[in-house]
């Protein structure tokens, strides 16, 4: 082994040649300012299907992106190949920022975030009032991630010739959250997707409901080209529905009437670790003014909480506050409580 002084000269040391003749790494990464936009339709074991003008380009993510996910409804930068062309593979190399993220963990313990939606203006809530029975809890969870994740809500209730609604209308009336409410005749008529259709025209909605209450059902009927999903019964002894949709997936609205569709996975649960509940009042703007006088790091569920003397002064209704610490107290709670 040969060993070096203090004075070595750079003639003495030997440097390895560079076999393959490329250049040396460097920390400098191109900006790639000629990347075409982009926009992530579906995500599938590192494969994401993107629509690039008018055109479904596969696509992998670029290295330099490291950790950083894309999702779907993500805006892209997208390099390569760009024909759409079969066996043909892009590259994402920019994520542009999200204007909205909808969210989840897999439960409250859970400290690992998943980002389930970008770039979505509405959360549309879809629930059975029977066969399986509604979940409010679940309802409020996902109301609180629509509120934490910038996104407004829409409660989609079905099956009501099966039971009334009013009782779950009654419960949500103080938050002012739109709803439609459709019979499982209308959904087979297509009356239901036509109702619903009202409110999705030129924005992007994102669904999301448990198993067995007609989500799937309702977007087939929405994007009649499509017809990708299969759709499932439920289960007589669990009263559970069956996962038909296994990954999410963004649809354009039938018709060119503008807007996209994007059909979620059914969940079971709707962990909610990663919300600050002081993001949450910001869904409540007439509330929020009355929270100036509320003691540091409040609660808002407390005995020197400001909001019960601004409520108490007539500046809001007594049925917000209470929904606003019904909605708080989700993450307290179990969907099953």
């Amino acid at each position: 082994m040969r060993r070096y002084g203090k004075h070595t000269d750079e003639d003495d040391i030997r440097s390895r040649p560079n076999r393959k003749g490329n250049r040396p790494r460097s920390n400098i990464r191109p900006k790639h300012e000629d990347a075409a936009e982009g926009m992530v339709l579906t995500v599938d074991r590192g494969r994401l299907t993107c629509l690039v003008e008018d055109r479904v380009v596969m696509a992998m993510k670029a290295r330099e992106l490291g950790r950083k996910a894309a999702v779907v409804g993500d805006r892209v930068g997208i390099v390569g190949d760009l024909s759409g062309a079969k066996d043909t593979l892009a590259r994402i190399v920019r994520i542009e920022g999200r204007s909205s993220v909808l969210r989840r963990t897999a439960d409250d313990d859970d400290p690992f975030e998943r980002v389930v939606v970008a770039n979505a203006d509405q959360l549309a809530i879809v629930t059975a009032l029977a066969d399986p029975e509604p979940r409010p809890r679940l309802i409020d969870r996902c109301l609180v991630a629509a509120y934490d994740g910038g996104l407004e809500p829409l409660l989609v209730l079905t099956k009501s010739d099966l039971a009334a609604p009013d009782e779950l209308l009654e419960m949500y009336g103080a938050l002012g959250v739109p709803y439609v409410v459709t019979t499982r005749e209308e959904f087979v008529e297509g009356l239901a997707a036509d109702r619903v259709r009202d409110y999705l025209v030129g924005r992007t909605t994102a669904f999301v409901g448990h198993s067995g209450v007609g989500k799937t059902t309702l977007v087939n009927a929405l994007v009649p080209e499509e017809k990708r999903r299969s759709t499932g019964l439920v289960n007589a002894v669990t009263g559970r529905g069956r996962h038909t949709t296994t990954s999410a997936l963004a649809l354009p609205l039938a018709d060119k009437q503008g807007g996209w569709v994007i059909d979620t996975p059914g969940v079971r649960s709707f962990g909610l670790h990663h919300v600050d509940p002081s993001r949450v009042i910001h869904a409540f703007p007439d509330l929020e003014p009355g929270t100036e006088g509320c003691p540091r790091a409040c609660s808002h569920d407390e005995p020197d909480c400001a909001l019960d003397t601004w409520v108490a002064e007539g500046h809001a209704d007594p049925a917000r506050l209470y929904s606003l610490r019904r909605l708080l107290a989700t993450r307290e709670r179990r969907e099953g409580d």
